[in-house]
């Protein structure tokens, strides 16, 4: 039975490392998300910042970005990593793609980020409502560019090409740990689906807009992944066409979700991420605090990303 212990006002669960010190100095500015926080909650909607308890939330909120969280918030699967309520989820919303493209316009945001939890329940998994909710944004926020980060919809190619059709300037989808780690981390996913829904959403992706369409993944740290593992999925999501890779640090949400194995220091992070450099990837973010929406129209901005 797992024993926990009260540090500095927080529940600890005893036996696992504490937060270094390159994680506690960064602290959420509850101020710079409080306008944020009401105007998404005034209008229904859902953020994977909040959800997900992002630590990035407050800088994104005031860079003029944000990640909405499509379909509502509970998720047909339950990931080790994820605090994101599981369960069986709603009907999906008909007003939410315009009232998001709505919100998009009234926040002035300069990028807005696409995700949703899992809807394996949905015959496409969601893929009409994504299609829609970017078409909305882009008829009532010219210039306003758009990113997806996409479930792996189970393989449905057509799913993936319904999204892609639809002109994000950003397809993501997380591969999220090395293979070895899917049964704990992500045991209703597989890594060899991932790379099929990525290749699939690049070569459609390059035959509609040209080379200037991007695609990217990410991976998190501290799972127990080693290093030999890391280069050989660096060179997977490089052969699947992955432009842009981010790695960040994994921090368990509460409890409840896997706990954290290391913590990866700072110098670690860069030198991997000049290791995943060497691997041709156009842009890499390696940090502690690096999540793959974090700083999504600047990684648009320094990749070459052109909105359709």
């Amino acid at each position: 039975m797992p024993r926990f212990s009260k540090r500095a006002g927080r529940e600890v669960l005893e036996g696992h490392p504490r937060l270094p010190e390159w994680i506690t100095k960064e602290r959420v500015k509850l101020r710079d998300l409080h306008g944020m926080k009401k105007d998404l909650r005034d209008s229904h909607l859902h953020t994977v910042c909040e959800e997900a308890r992002c630590p990035n939330r407050s800088h994104c909120f005031t860079q003029g970005t944000a990640t909405f969280l499509l379909m509502g918030g509970i998720c047909t699967r339950a990931c080790g990593f994820c605090s994101i309520q599981s369960g069986k989820p709603l009907a999906l919303d008909p007003r939410e793609p315009q009232e998001t493209a709505e919100r998009v316009a009234a926040l002035a945001l300069r990028f807005a980020v696409l995700t949703s939890v899992n809807r394996d329940d949905l015959p496409d998994g969601g893929a009409g409502h994504f299609a829609e909710t970017i078409l909305a944004i882009r008829r009532r926020n010219p210039g306003v560019g758009v990113e997806v980060l996409v479930p792996d919809f189970l393989g449905d190619q057509d799913a993936v090409a319904r999204v892609v059709a639809s002109g994000p300037a950003v397809f993501n989808h997380n591969a999220e740990t090395v293979p070895s780690l899917y049964a704990v981390v992500r045991p209703a996913g597989r890594f060899d689906r991932t790379l099929g829904v990525l290749a699939h959403a690049k070569a459609l992706g390059s035959a509609l807009y040209g080379p200037a369409f991007r695609t990217k993944s990410g991976l998190m740290l501290g799972l127990g992944e080693t290093k030999a593992e890391l280069r050989t999925t660096f060179a997977a999501l490089a052969g699947a066409g992955v432009d842009i890779l981010t790695l960040g640090q994994y921090l368990r949400p509460t409890r409840h979700q896997l706990p954290v194995k290391r913590y990866v220091p700072p110098e670690e992070f860069t030198a991997l991420g000049e290791l995943a450099n060497t691997f041709g990837f156009k842009t890499v973010y390696a940090g502690p605090l690096v999540r793959s929406s974090f700083n999504a129209h600047e990684v648009a901005e320094t990749s070459g990303i052109s909105i359709p």
